[in-house]
């Protein structure tokens, strides 16, 4: 799979949700210093709202006059930071909702029970695992970041030690997503 492929595979996702399509197509076109800020911002929304493949961070053409190797732990650093924010945000919306109770009425009138079903689920990950286990759940490339983070931020209540989870798994990702590129091209 080369960085194409992988912005394909962002455009099709995307593709689903038209109205964000634009923000793959800033994403993929970033260059300069600015292009961080963009890397940055797009990050932190796909933490928590934004449908997508977060890895397409790593096909952005940045011109910082850095090394190849520079450039992308560059991109790493500041993907994995905003969206250690944005799932910090997500966390204090999870934790918002719980306190409400408003999301367990709603999931409790359901003819399933996805409530007590992801929270068994979640709760075994916490305690097996506990934020190492957000984290390496956080590393899997094409796996939707978005289910981890709100399950684990109905459990969890601490914010420091939930964004450096978040931090450690999001750059996890980028580096496995790097390491299988380089890999398959390796092949090909």
């Amino acid at each position: 799979m080369t960085l194409d492929a992988l912005v394909s595979l962002a455009d099709l996702t995307l593709g689903v949700f038209p109205d964000f399509s634009w923000l793959s197509s800033l994403v993929e076109t970033a260059t300069g210093w600015v292009g961080l800020a963009i890397i940055f911002v797009y990050s932190f929304l796909i933490a928590f709202a934004l449908p997508g493949v977060s890895e397409i961070v790593l096909a952005a053409p940045l011109d910082l006059g850095l090394s190849r190797g520079a450039r992308l732990a560059l991109i790493i650093l500041v993907s994995g930071a905003g969206k250690s924010a944005g799932s910090v945000f997500a966390f204090h919306i999870g934790r918002e909702t719980k306190e409400s109770g408003y999301f367990e009425r709603f999931l409790a009138r359901l003819p399933v029970d996805v409530m007590g079903w992801s929270e068994r689920k979640a709760v075994e990950i916490a305690q097996n695992w506990g934020f190492a286990g957000l984290a390496a759940a956080l590393c899997v490339p094409g796996f939707p970041d978005t289910l981890s983070i709100y399950a684990f931020a109905v459990l969890e209540d601490d914010y420091l030690k939930f964004a450096a989870a978040t931090f450690v798994g999001s750059c996890g990702r980028l580096i496995v997503t790097l390491v299988g590129i380089e890999a398959i091209a390796a092949v090909i």
